[in-house]
C-alpha cells in the first residue's frame, strides 16, 4: 500500500490549495484517525508512506503501527521541511535485512539542490517450508515542481541506482522489486514511461514535458 497522508505542517503552509475543503476536517486530529482506519482497512503487509510529519511519526504514527504489528522505518528530508518517507511492514511476514536511505541533495549540482529523499529496504519473507528470495522494497517522494521534470528524472535515476545496488544478488539475478511513492507524474508521461521501459528519448523534449502528457495538456 502507497499513501500519501499529507503533512500537517505542509497543510497550512498551503492552505489555499484546500478552500474547498470544510476546516475541521484537515485538523490532524480528525484526519490520523481516518488515515488509520483505512490502513487497517487494507491491512497491507507492507505499507510505503510519504510525506509522514517527523512529530507525527514518533509522537503516533509508529507506535500506532507498532501496535498493528508493523516494524516502521522512516528517512526525513533533509532540508527544512519537517517530512519524510516510510516504509512499514509486518514482522510476522517479513525480517529486515537492510535499510538504505537515499538523498538527492547534492551541494553544487544544480540538478540535485532539492531536500527530496527516498529509502530502500531489503526484506526476507517469513515462509515456512519455502526457499524464498528477499524483496527489495522502495519509497520516494520526487519534487513536485511541475517545470522541472530534470529535476525529477534526475532524483529517479539515483533511486534507481540504489534500488540496482540493493535488489543485485551473487549469482548477477536481481531479486523482486516494488517501487513505490508519489512520483508528482501520470500515466502516459515520459517520466511514467522511462520508469516501465527502462529508457528515455529526451531530444528536444522541453523540462515540463517530462511528466505532462499531451492528453492532460490539453484538457479543458
Amino acid at each position: 500500500m502507497s499513501y500519501n497522508i499529507l503533512s500537517q505542517d505542509l497543510l497550512e503552509d498551503n492552505s489555499h490549495l484546500y478552500r474547498h475543503c470544510r476546516r475541521p476536517v484537515l485538523h490532524w486530529s480528525f484526519r490520523f484517525p481516518n488515515i488509520l482506519k483505512e490502513i487497517k482497512h487494507f491491512d497491507a503487509d507492507v505499507l510505503c508512506l510519504q510525506e509522514v510529519q517527523e512529530d507525527h511519526y514518533g509522537a503516533e504514527i509508529r507506535p500506532s503501527l507498532e501496535s498493528l504489528g508493523y516494524h516502521c522505518e522512516y528517512k526525513m528530508r533533509t532540508g527544512r521541511k519537517p517530512d519524510g518517507c516510510a516504509i512499514c511492514f509486518k514482522h510476522s511476514k517479513f525480517s529486515l535485512l537492510s535499510v538504505n536511505p537515499v538523498e538527492f541533495f547534492r551541494p553544487g549540482i544544480s540538478l540535485l539542490d532539492r531536500d527530496n529523499v527516498g529509502l530502500v529496504l531489503l526484506l526476507q519473507p517469513k515462509i515456512p517450508c519455502a526457499a524464498s528470495p528477499a524483496i527489495c522494497v522502495a519509497n520516494t517522494h520526487l519534487l513536485y515542481n511541475p517545470r522541472r521534470g530534470d529535476i525529477k528524472l534526475t532524483q529517479l535515476a539515483m533511486l534507481l541506482a540504489e534500488i540496482s545496488s540493493v535488489a543485485h544478488q551473487k549469482d548477477g539475478s536481481f531479486c523482486p522489486i516494488v517501487m513505490c511513492g508519489d512520483f508528482n507524474s501520470v500515466p502516459g508521461s515520459p517520466l511514467y514511461s522511462f520508469i516501465k521501459e527502462g529508457k528515455l528519448n529526451y531530444e528536444g523534449l522541453p523540462i515540463g514535458k517530462i511528466v505532462i502528457t499531451w492528453l492532460f495538456e490539453n484538457l479543458g
